[in-house]
């Protein structure tokens, strides 16, 4: 199995661990796909830079927000985990969630957090945006949308 695979390449997974027709018809319930507008897709990856933020630097805030955020997209939080690199340093840190995960890396010296939103089935990751302008008082929000998975 390949260790890296270089971006826009696609790595050749042996058929045992690829899902087939005849596997999403026998078991319809182990597929979390979302069929929207005529677009199937895994799920929706939000890249969202906050620019000119505010409580960058305390992960114990930062948890409580991204936890706030996270359940206002309809998601299951699983496990979060948060690391300070130094008093009044940035944080970085993850929520794993049951549909998939939320993160964040911030630089309160430059006031900018980056994070993404990464989510399936029927949790939609713009409805954590309001969490997030309430927790971090942003000047400026610039968001990126994927959709992860897309079949053609």
């Amino acid at each position: 199995m390949e260790a890296l695979v270089q971006p826009g390449m696609v790595s050749d997974l042996p058929s045992d661990t690829r899902n087939t027709d005849e596997d999403r018809s026998a078991h319809p319930e182990k597929d979390y796909f979302i069929a929207r507008n005529g677009v199937r897709y895994a799920g929706t990856h939000v890249i969202i830079d906050l620019w000119g933020a505010t409580n960058l630097d305390d992960p114990e805030h930062i948890d409580s927000v991204l936890r706030e955020a996270a359940l206002a997209t309809g998601a299951t939080i699983l496990h979060g985990h948060f690391h300070h690199f130094s008093p009044n340093g940035g944080v970085s840190g993850v929520l794993v969630l049951a549909e998939s995960h939320v993160s964040i890396h911030s630089w309160p010296e430059r006031d900018y957090a980056a994070l993404d939103i990464f989510v399936c089935g029927d949790c939609d990751p713009y409805k954590a945006l309001p969490a997030l302008k309430r927790g971090f008082l942003p000047e400026r929000v610039q968001l990126a949308e994927h959709k992860r998975g897309l079949i053609g």
